[in-house]
């Protein structure tokens, strides 16, 4: 069994990793990277969010995002505003939507490749099985 579940386990990591450096070798056409935009995809979906909530929504440590979002700083994609306290708040500028904008486009087209050997339905059941396992870690 324990053969079953690791094989299961690295070809979870294969196909993510396979559609990771897709997705970051595409982005470079639009001036990013993959940690990039989804430093950039998770602020446009919680603009005003510290930066302990955004890394955690980029799974990286709150030292790696701080390094990530100055350097996005220093692009003119992301403004860090003061908040309630000592909280920094992060938003995405106008250059920064534009970059945001053209990844979804890149990644819709990138994914579309990485998953099409898989039928519609076969993706929403893969969609649903993964949900599954991570509500039960999340829970």
């Amino acid at each position: 069994m324990h053969g079953e579940l690791q094989e299961l386990g690295r070809a979870v990591k294969q196909a993510q990793y396979r559609q990771h450096r897709a997705l970051d070798g595409a982005l470079s056409a639009v001036g990013t990277t993959l940690a990039q935009w989804d430093a950039l995809r998770a602020i446009g979906r919680s603009p005003g969010s510290s930066a302990r909530e955004l890394a955690a929504a980029t799974f990286q440590t709150e030292q790696a995002f701080g390094t990530l979002v100055g350097r996005l700083a220093a692009q003119g994609l992301v403004e860090r505003r003061p908040g309630h306290g000592r909280r920094i708040e992060h938003h995405l500028t106008t250059s920064g939507e534009q970059v945001l904008a053209a990844g979804h486009k890149v990644a819709d087209r990138v994914l579309a490749d990485c998953f099409s050997a898989l039928p519609a339905a076969d993706r929403a059941t893969l969609l649903d099985l993964l949900r599954r396992l991570t509500a039960e870690r999340d829970a």
